[in-house]
């Protein structure tokens, strides 16, 4: 088994294309009482359908969100996963001058990168947020798998 990281389809293509290198994250419903974590140095990029990414993302990802009005995927579809990241760093920004000078590496909407940061709850304060530093490949051959129950849910990191 390989680990995959949750993330909405057009970020993941963000990353694929070079037009995003990190990823900026506070986490899931999910993730446990420590809260979220970039636990692995490499993993793939599992595409979500969140319908509503299309408005939290910047102009130029939003041709890359699924057409769908698709919430998740149903079990037994196949999800094709395009892209592997490796962490080059982490960290956890408290400074809101800091995360805003990331604005140029990234697509997420400004105002939901401000949502994250200020969010309070599983372990994570307000006024932090993860981010890792990252590389993204194209996988010569995707890698599709059949989507299992395991896969739902909000959390950020799903064996494939």
């Amino acid at each position: 088994m390989a680990v995959a990281f949750k993330e909405w389809a057009s970020v993941c293509e963000a990353l694929g294309r070079g037009e995003q290198d990190v990823i900026i994250r506070k986490g899931g419903i999910h993730e446990g009482r420590e809260g979220f974590q970039f636990e692995h140095e490499r993993f793939y990029l599992f595409p979500t359908l969140f319908h509503k990414q299309v408005g939290q993302v910047k102009e130029l990802a939003r041709h890359w969100a699924p057409d769908s009005e698709k919430k998740v995927y149903e079990v037994g579809e196949l999800v094709e996963i395009r892209y592997c990241c490796r962490v080059l760093r982490v960290e956890a920004l408290r400074d809101w001058e800091q995360v805003m000078a990331l604005d140029g590496r990234h697509v997420y909407a400004e105002s939901l990168v401000r949502e994250r940061f200020e969010w309070e709850g599983k372990g994570m304060l307000a006024g932090a947020i993860n981010v890792a530093y990252v590389e993204t490949e194209e996988l010569a051959t995707p890698l599709v798998v059949e989507y299992k129950k395991s896969h739902g849910g909000c959390r950020s990191w799903v064996e494939v």
